[in-house]
């Protein structure tokens, strides 16, 4: 099996660099590109024209947005969803106007990555103050650059609770106890509209879970994967 992984907002491949010997066992990892475009449309279609025929779909945050989207594009070569930290729920109108602010602002040549005071908030409170996994967050932002900045703060995410009964396949929500960007309520509104998925809490972490708790998430990950291969093989 290959392993499909699409990273949040400006977020790059090093998101899942904890979790690659835990899940190793499982198959290959793929890593979608979410640089470039400013639609989740867009963005779905680009990562299914670079993917494999088949493959298990991991979305964290905004990529969870992005996944659900390929499933709804191509939903025959989708084994699999696991949804992180992820929401349903719609942009509202002050998010929207925040996202065109920053993307006119955005600086056209250098970047310094997220600011510390939204990149703590991202985190468990009691690590808000983790100067290392700060830096760590800024940098994945330094690498994707000005121009995907732009393009990321410029993406609308509609709500789809009303699209979440058209997702036929095995599907893992999981959700952080500490999370202060999205709450436990969004993932179990996840759950309640994805007809036989799994539900799950990562304790002890905020919103960043692959790299606040990544063996807590590998745990959590682990048997559904074998239950994925389990089914995949019969």
């Amino acid at each position: 099996m290959t392993i499909l992984l699409v990273p949040g907002y400006m977020a790059d491949d090093t998101l899942w660099d904890d979790l690659r010997a835990p899940l190793a066992l499982f198959g290959p990892f793929v890593h979608a590109d979410l640089r470039h475009d400013t639609s989740l449309a867009a963005m779905a279609a680009r990562v299914l024209r670079d993917a494999p025929p088949s493959f298990i779909l991991v979305g964290f945050s905004m990529g969870g947005y992005v996944a659900r989207e390929i499933v709804r594009q191509a939903p025959e070569r989708v084994e699999a969803l696991a949804l992180i930290a992820s929401s349903t729920r719609p942009d509202t109108d002050a998010v929207r106007q925040g996202k065109r602010s920053v993307a006119r602002s955005a600086p056209s040549v250098s970047f310094a990555g997220l600011s510390r005071t939204a990149i703590a908030t991202s985190l468990h409170p009691a690590r808000a103050g983790d100067e290392a996994l700060i830096e760590r967050v800024r940098q994945m932002g330094v690498r994707l650059g000005a121009e995907a900045f732009r393009n990321q703060s410029m993406v609308e995410r509609p709500g789809d609770l009303h699209l979440l009964d058209q997702i036929r396949c095995p599907t893992l929500i999981v959700a952080a106890s500490q999370d202060r960007l999205r709450s436990l309520e969004e993932s179990q509104e996840l759950h309640a509209g994805i007809a036989g998925s799994t539900f799950a809490v990562i304790g002890d972490s905020g919103h960043m879970i692959p790299i606040e708790a990544p063996q807590a998430l590998a745990d959590v990950l682990t048997p559904w994967l074998e239950s994925v291969s389990a089914l995949h093989a019969s």
